[in-house]
């Protein structure tokens, strides 16, 4: 089982068309892991994928991007579909950073991070993190640094997307700083 491969449908089927799949996400974007394989055998190339090889593409998965609870299967961040999923509001770390392509920046200056296409802004907990998500974008991406306890305590809320992304519904640009 190609379980990179397997990731990328059952993201396409959670985080962006659910409905494709005959799926309904409820409002913290779960569903029935039995409903999610049936839909996935509709397909010829995953006609063989059980239970185990969800757990499997999770635990063999470097990022964070699924969890299970009990009978339910959420991608954790990363959703485009209409339907706005509800995230737990937390008190975010001091710092948070934001890999970019440079033809962003001067938008991002004037408008502040926007969660575009997207239902969340997301942020890294480190670095590394963004710079690996700018690098997506641009080879040579700009790493922007938030100053989320400020933006927090001003009336930002913030939510985990999971142990090294962090979400936001936006950021003002007077909380982000361009590193050097």
């Amino acid at each position: 089982m190609d379980y990179k491969e397997l990731s990328k449908e059952v993201a396409y089927a959670l985080r962006h068309n659910p409905f494709k799949y005959g799926l309904e996400l409820d409002d913290s974007g779960f569903v029935k892991k039995l409903d999610l394989l049936e839909a996935l055998k509709k397909h010829s190339k995953w006609k063989k994928v059980k239970e185990n090889d969800l757990k499997e593409m999770i635990k063999s998965s470097e990022k964070k991007r699924y969890e299970i609870i009990g009978d339910k299967i959420r991608a954790l961040y990363g959703h485009s579909v209409s339907k706005k999923i509800k995230k737990e509001e937390k008190e975010p770390p001091r710092l948070l950073y934001h890999g970019t392509a440079r033809r962003f920046v001067n938008s991002i200056k004037k408008e502040g991070l926007l969660p575009k296409e997207r239902q969340y802004v997301h942020l890294s907990l480190d670095f590394e993190t963004a710079m690996e998500v700018g690098k997506r974008h641009d080879d040579v991406p700009v790493i922007l640094e938030i100053d989320s306890y400020c933006a927090w305590k001003a009336g930002v809320k913030f939510y985990i997307g999971n142990d090294n992304i962090w979400l936001a519904d936006s950021i003002p640009s007077e909380y982000i700083e361009e590193m050097d």
